[in-house]
């Protein structure tokens, strides 16, 4: 049995990998580290408080007593939690700086006094965003583990910050350290600030939908169960200081987007408001996810559209409960009288 620290394990990427590990790999103790910010929500992990093989705790992953706490006992990290969305990063970006490029450096600190070297592994789960914006005229252009740190807004250049310091204490240590870039993420348990169930949530109450600028933004999106596999590909067979790109070659502009869901939902163009772009906002991500395929034997296998979007547009139909107590924040509630926790 294999003691597993998940941090940021409360939210959207994070519970949906642990319910994974739990379901579908015997062979994982799971520790979740979560510091219960507003998008962690324990009720996304209903069910599995009764598992012997999970324990939670409370904590926040930039305080190097929490971290050395935490790691105790672990065999190794997964270190998902991060502050992550964009728009919050233009009008605060100071939390996205401590969360993401100081919460990384604590935790690969106590992680080198604790474990250190190789055979202790810690992946750090990055984005395809530290790369910076492709331009939309080269289609056959994508990002690939070798392509510049270029980052755009805040929110990226915390979490490049977070590579480079993942880089560095391989490189100066020897720690086993393994980095992961993914590409937009979709599926259940979405915190609904995010454009799918954003967009799919307001349908159902009636309002419309927020476009960014001419919508032609491109994006890759790839379902969290086929992130969550490649995560768990490159725990057991990556190696140690390789980066690992995860995309699904499911490129969709914001406006292709914008109308399937609209189809889905049934509804008409008139639920469409465009609105003045964000700051800064990148033109296009790719991703080149070959050597993933090649090196761990990992391939996207739920992503493909519009089946993966279908579904997903249904979990968030078949779930209103949930999404309207985190729409109000009656989940807070929940905490305290499920958990405990304040």
């Amino acid at each position: 049995m294999k003691k597993i620290l998940v941090t940021g394990g409360a939210g959207f990427i994070g519970s949906n990998l642990i319910r994974m590990m739990l379901s579908e790999h015997e062979g994982y103790e799971v520790v979740n580290l979560d510091v219960l910010s507003y998008s962690g929500n324990l009720e996304n992990l209903t069910g599995c408080e009764g598992d012997p093989r999970y324990s939670f705790i409370k904590g926040d992953v930039s305080e190097p007593d929490t971290a050395a706490s935490a790691i105790e006992g672990c065999d190794a990290v997964l270190h998902l939690a991060a502050e992550s969305h964009v728009d919050r990063s233009i009008t605060g970006p100071r939390p996205f700086v401590v969360a993401n490029t100081l919460g990384t450096q604590t935790l690969l600190e106590a992680w080198r006094q604790a474990q250190g070297g190789e055979g202790a592994p810690f992946v750090y789960i990055s984005t395809d965003e530290v790369y910076g914006s492709l331009p939309l005229e080269n289609p056959e252009v994508r990002f690939t583990e070798d392509s510049p740190i270029v980052p755009s807004s805040v929110y990226s250049a915390s979490k490049a910050a977070g590579d480079h310091l993942a880089h560095a204490y391989h490189h100066t240590y020897g720690m086993d350290v393994r980095i992961t870039r993914c590409s937009n993420n979709f599926g259940p348990y979405q915190f609904p600030e995010k454009v799918i169930p954003l967009f799919v949530t307001n349908l159902m109450e009636g309002r419309k939908v927020p476009l960014y600028g001419d919508g032609l933004n491109v994006r890759d999106w790839i379902h969290v169960d086929d992130h969550a596999r490649g995560i768990l590909a490159t725990l057991e067979r990556g190696k140690a200081g390789e980066v690992y790109n995860l995309g699904s070659d499911n490129e969709r502009s914001n406006l292709e987007l914008t109308h399937m869901i609209l189809d889905i939902m049934g509804t008409g163009k008139d639920m469409i408001e465009h609105v003045e772009d964000r700051l800064g906002h990148d033109r296009r991500y790719a991703i080149d996810s070959s050597k993933a395929q090649r090196e761990l034997g990992w391939q996207a296998e739920r992503s493909a559209w519009p089946d993966g979007l279908e579904k997903t547009v249904q979990w968030y139909r078949d779930n209103e409960e949930w999404w309207r107590r985190v729409k109000s924040g009656a989940y807070r509630e929940y905490y305290e009288k499920q958990y405990g926790v304040r």
